[in-house]
């Protein structure tokens, strides 16, 4: 079910999940003019098909007390050290995103934490105490402006 191509209802219906995935599946019925077996099997083929992946709650990082989002982009002593230097990575809970790159840096992640004092801490204790980093480079971000996912 990999090939599954998405048509206008499947646009349709990715559109109004992604603006409120509690929504009824009898409401998107009636909005789409078809029935709710209909939106179901849609949505049941569309998670077959690797395209919905799940459904997630959205927090604010900042009410929470995590005032300092930063993106670091770590060199590595060898290519080879990649899955390992992961492994670490996945271990520490202000690492939210990480994406094996091309360009200036072999891994480029994205780290929350609560305080400047706070992403010293996990970059000199945690990041920077892997073996396998050679360097690396923070970028601390001002503002999110923009943040979305990919539209059907």
């Amino acid at each position: 079910m990999e090939n599954y191509q998405i048509d206008n209802l499947d646009k349709q219906i990715l559109h109004a999940l992604m603006d409120n995935a509690r929504i009824a599946y009898a409401e998107l019925a009636k909005r789409f003019a078809v029935s709710a077996g209909t939106i179901h099997v849609r949505v049941e083929k569309m998670k077959q098909a690797g395209i919905i992946t799940g459904t997630q709650v959205s927090i604010n990082a900042k009410q929470l007390g995590y005032d300092v989002c930063c993106f670091i982009g770590i060199n590595l002593n060898n290519a080879r050290d990649y899955p390992q230097t992961l492994l670490h990575l996945k271990e520490l809970e202000e690492v939210v995103e990480a994406y094996y790159t091309t360009g200036n840096y072999s891994i480029f992640i994205k780290v929350m934490t609560r305080s400047i004092d706070h992403l010293q801490d996990v970059l000199i204790n945690k990041i920077q105490a892997i073996e396998a980093i050679q360097s690396t480079e923070t970028l601390i971000s001002l503002q999110n402006p923009i943040s979305r996912s990919v539209m059907p």
